[in-house]
C-alpha cells in the first residue's frame, strides 16, 4: 500500500509541475476550433506536446486515421518476455459547427494527455509493477460526426490494448453515466418537379413526402418506449416556392439504452418514411451514412477505484440521473476492452452543446477539475498495475456485463 501511494503521490505532482502546458495545451485548442475529421491543428499540437515531452514518448502521426495518433512509452516492470499490460487513454479534440468546442474535447484532450503523463511518472519513479506496463495516449478524433473510435477499431488501434480511460465534461462529476446506443438515418425522396401554380398535377411532391414522413415520426412517438429517442430535420426542402419539389432530404438520429433494441426502431423508422413514399408516389432511399454508436457497458471496479481516488483528492460525487440519453463512440470501445468513461464538472452549471459551455471549456477556472480529474483516472490506473486481483476483478467484470448485453 505504501508503494501504491507513493506512486499516487508522484503522478499528482507531475500533472501539478505541467499545468501550465497543459491549460497551453487545452486552450490552443479551444481557440482554434476543427470539425470532425479536419482535427490538424489538433492533432499538430497534440503530436508536439508529447515529440517534446523528454524525448520518451514514441509518436506516431498520423496513426490509422488522417488526423489520429498515438503516443506510447514502455514497456517497463515485471520480467523480461512476460505479457505487456497496455494503458490507454484516449484524446478527443473535435469541435461543433458553429459554437465551436461547446462539449469541451479540448478538455478531454488535456485529460489524456495529463493522465498519460502522470502514469508515466509514478511508473519511472517507484519500484516496478508485478507486470510488464505500456502507456499508451491515443487520439481519436471525429467523435461528433463520424465515430473515429470505430473506425480505429477496425483498422486494428486497440487490438493491443488492455485498460482504457477517458473523462468527459458534463455538469457534474459521475464515475458512470448510461451513455446510449445511437444511429444516423439519411431519407431522401425523389419525385417530379412541376410548376406549382399552372401544372401541379404534373408534378410529384417530394416536400409532402418528407412532411408526412416527419409527421409519422411524430405519431410514432407515442408508441416507444419512455428511453428511446427519435429526433431529426428536413435538410433539403426544395428551392423555390412555385416548383414542386423534385427532391427532399431528411436526417434522424435514433437512440435506445442498448445496442439491441436499435434494429427494432429503426424498422419502426423505416416503415413511417416508406409510407410516406407510397402515399406520394415518390420514390425513397434510406442509408445509414455513419457508424453506429454502442452503449457504454460499465465496469463497477473501475468506477468504484475512480470514485474512491477521486474523493480523496476532493471530488464529491452527487447522486446521478436515473437517465442520460448522450451518445458516444466510446460505447463500441467498451464492447472490446474494459474501460471508463467518468464525467467532470468544469464550475458550470451550463449545459453541454450551448454558447455558454464553449465559453467554459476555455475558461482557466475549468483547469482545476479538469487535471483533478486526470489525477483520479491514472491513480486509478495504478491501483489496477499494482493488484493482480484487482486486474482479474476488472476483466471479469468485463467478461460477465458483456455476455448479459449480447444475449
Amino acid at each position: 500500500m505504501e508503494k501504491v501511494q507513493q506512486m499516487k503521490n508522484t503522478l499528482q505532482l507531475t500533472v501539478d509541475s505541467h499545468r501550465d502546458e497543459l491549460h497551453s495545451l487545452s486552450r490552443d485548442i479551444w481557440s482554434r476550433p476543427e470539425l470532425a475529421g479536419d482535427e490538424r491543428h489538433a492533432q499538430e499540437r497534440l503530436v508536439r506536446f508529447f515529440s517534446q515531452e523528454d524525448q520518451a514518448w514514441t509518436v506516431e502521426s498520423p496513426y490509422k486515421l488522417p488526423t489520429a495518433f498515438r503516443a506510447s512509452w514502455g514497456p517497463v516492470g515485471g520480467r523480461e518476455g512476460d505479457p505487456v499490460l497496455n494503458v490507454g487513454f484516449l484524446c478527443e479534440y473535435d469541435a461543433l459547427p458553429g459554437i465551436g468546442h461547446a462539449c469541451g474535447h479540448n478538455l478531454i484532450a488535456e485529460v489524456g494527455a495529463a493522465a498519460g503523463l502522470g502514469l508515466k511518472a509514478a511508473l519511472e519513479n517507484q519500484s516496478a509493477p508485478p507486470v510488464r506496463v505500456k502507456v499508451t495516449v491515443l487520439g481519436t478524433p471525429a467523435e461528433e460526426a463520424i465515430g473515429g473510435k470505430i473506425d480505429l477499431i477496425k483498422a486494428g488501434a486497440f487490438a493491443d490494448v488492455d485498460l482504457v480511460f477517458m473523462a468527459h465534461p458534463a455538469q457534474q462529476d459521475a464515475s458512470f453515466l448510461p451513455c446510449v446506443a445511437l444511429d444516423e438515418v439519411s431519407v431522401k425522396y425523389h419525385g417530379k418537379a412541376s410548376h406549382a401554380s399552372a401544372y401541379p398535377w404534373e408534378g410529384v411532391n417530394a416536400l409532402d413526402a418528407a412532411v408526412l414522413a416527419y409527421n409519422n415520426i411524430s405519431v410514432l412517438r407515442q408508441q416507444l418506449k419512455p428511453e428511446w429517442r427519435l429526433h431529426g430535420i428536413i435538410k433539403h426542402g426544395g428551392v423555390k416556392p412555385n416548383i414542386i419539389p423534385a427532391y427532399t432530404e431528411l436526417q434522424f438520429y435514433l437512440r435506445t439504452p442498448l445496442v439491441k433494441d436499435l434494429c427494432d426502431l429503426k424498422a419502426k423508422a423505416e416503415a413511417c418514411f416508406r409510407a410516406a413514399a407510397v402515399a406520394t408516389g415518390c420514390q425513397v432511399k434510406i442509408t445509414y451514412p455513419t457508424n453506429a454508436y454502442y452503449n457504454i457497458l460499465p465496469n463497477a471496479t473501475l468506477a468504484n477505484l475512480y470514485e474512491n481516488n477521486g474523493k480523496a483528492i476532493g471530488i464529491q460525487f452527487p447522486e446521478q440521473p436515473a437517465n442520460f440519453s448522450g451518445s458516444t463512440d466510446f460505447g463500441n470501445v467498451s464492447f472490446i476492452v474494459p474501460g471508463i468513461h467518468p464525467f467532470f464538472y468544469i464550475c458550470t452549471d451550463a449545459f453541454n452543446h450551448t454558447e455558454e459551455y464553449t465559453e467554459a471549456a476555455g475558461a482557466e477556472k475549468a483547469q482545476l477539475y479538469t487535471l483533478r480529474t486526470a489525477k483520479a483516472l491514472a491513480m486509478t490506473a495504478v491501483d489496477v498495475l499494482c493488484s493482480p486481483d484487482l486486474l482479474m476483478q476488472v476483466k471479469e467484470d468485463f467478461r460477465l456485463v458483456k455476455l448479459k448485453h449480447e444475449k
